[in-house]
């Protein structure tokens, strides 16, 4: 299949595991310079390294809106352009009602909601000049909810 992502750098976010590793696997398998964006080090650096691109691993807190736009301006500084994002990563931490607090509530949205918010602000303006895309992953959670998580 020719989806003409050829050369395109394109960010997966939650890029070194699960769905996000299939994502890279096939952008990179459509010759797109996959960028994985992970706090997992150890696994985005090993499916970096297998897919032959060390430098396309950035490892990274995303709960944080100045490590998202340090990571942007890095991608930029070695590639030179970003052509497409993809808002992938996320985790059911069980923050419920019950069992929660505020202060576990509001870390939950930075883990799964904020940073999608982030990485699509300091994208923007690379994405325009490239008239590149984005993709926000969701799951079904988001329309339906699911007891005991945030």
């Amino acid at each position: 299949m020719d989806l003409h992502l050829k050369s395109k750098v394109i960010i997966v976010t939650g890029g070194a595991k699960g769905i996000g590793e299939s994502i890279v696997r096939l952008l990179v398998e459509e010759g797109a310079i996959a960028i994985i964006v992970d706090n997992d080090a150890i696994a985005g650096k090993k499916l970096a390294s297998e897919l032959g691109n060390e430098k396309a691993f950035a490892p990274m807190d995303l709960t944080y809106s100045e490590e998202c736009k340090k990571v942007i301006d890095k991608i930029i500084s070695q590639f030179g352009k970003i052509d497409g994002l993809v808002n992938n990563a996320g985790k059911n931490d069980s923050v419920g009602l019950e069992n929660g607090t505020p202060d576990k509530f509001i870390k939950s949205l930075n883990n799964n909601a904020c940073h999608y918010y982030y990485m699509a602000h300091y994208c923007l303006p690379h994405l325009k000049k490239s008239k590149g895309s984005i993709v926000n992953m969701g799951s079904k959670t988001s329309l339906t909810g699911q007891g005991n998580t945030s």
